[in-house]
């Protein structure tokens, strides 16, 4: 099966600190048919345990407050426990400080998550532990935006 993504319908900016190094990135959103190809760049990643770092889409429109707290919880526009909720994405998986992921999703439409945030957590999701996956705290954040 072969898409043809041409430019993107909606981009978040990503920002966030460590100790090492600026943490930030860009996530982009191509919308084909039902399907919606997520596209993540990010560099300045904080090394741990495992390299791998949780990945979602959360509700909250903001990535104000005290450790991104306006970004609220899980998209999860159903009520399915997690792991299925619409924001849940796979993990990133860091290669030195730098991550790169493209996934291919039908759980929202673009239109569905612009003014939302996309979140980085300093832990890897265990896709079990409710209602968020155990991933730690959130390192980075961005506003989805319309392109």
């Amino acid at each position: 099966m072969q898409y043809n993504f041409n430019s993107p319908e909606a981009i978040a900016l990503v920002y966030g600190k460590n100790e090492a190094a600026a943490l930030f990135g860009r996530v982009k959103f191509y919308q084909k048919n039902n399907c919606v190809l997520v596209v993540a760049d990010i560099e300045g990643l904080p090394p741990n345990d495992t390299g791998f770092y949780g990945f979602h889409i959360h509700e909250g429109a903001s990535c104000t407050g005290e450790g991104f707290s306006d970004s609220g919880s899980h998209f999860n526009p159903k009520g399915t426990p997690h792991p299925n909720h619409a924001g849940d994405l796979p993990p990133l998986m860091r290669c030195g400080d730098k991550a790169h992921l493209e996934v291919l999703t039908d759980r929202f439409k673009v239109s569905d998550i612009i003014g939302r945030t996309v979140i980085i957590h300093g832990k890897p999701d265990d896709f079990n532990t409710q209602p968020s996956g155990n991933a730690g705290t959130k390192i980075a954040c961005g506003v989805i935006e319309a392109w």
